[in-house]
């Protein structure tokens, strides 16, 4: 099984890792190849970081769930201020939100979870509001 979403191909790919600084939950450091045409990070590395930090966090609230097969539906973003070095992106989902999906899926074998995410900048600018939106199913052939 799937420990950490920093193993899937494309954000490796892109770089996506764990937090160093223990300020969230995963990160894209700083680096050229994640700038836009004005010299902040790029929408595009904003919008994979966060939602790779919201699988992240399926993978920690549902770990106990091997047969557990999510999809992103849809992804909602506000973009707040320019961005500048390393990212950070951290979890807002209160943890009710969580515990009725679980439930759902428990009892109708699928659910809705919407979860939010955050994104700072190494000078601690929230440059990003996000909400991802999983269907979260079990699988057929578990």
């Amino acid at each position: 099984m799937l420990e950490s979403v920093t193993e899937l191909p494309f954000n490796k790919h892109v770089g996506i890792q764990k937090s160093s600084t223990g300020e969230g939950l995963l990160e894209l450091p700083a680096g050229e190849r994640y700038l836009n045409h004005i010299g902040t990070v790029h929408a595009g590395a904003q919008l994979a970081l966060a939602e790779a930090c919201s699988g992240e966090f399926l993978l920690h609230c549902f770990s106990n769930k091997r047969d557990m097969v999510p999809v992103v539906r849809r992804v909602a973003a506000q973009f707040k201020k320019p961005a500048n070095g390393r990212i950070t992106a951290k979890i807002n989902t209160l943890p009710a939100v969580i515990e009725e999906a679980q439930r759902k899926l428990q009892t109708k074998g699928r659910c809705l979870l919407t979860i939010g995410v955050d994104v700072h900048d190494e000078q601690g600018q929230h440059s990003l509001s996000a909400s991802i939106e999983w269907f979260i199913a079990r699988s057929t052939s578990a």
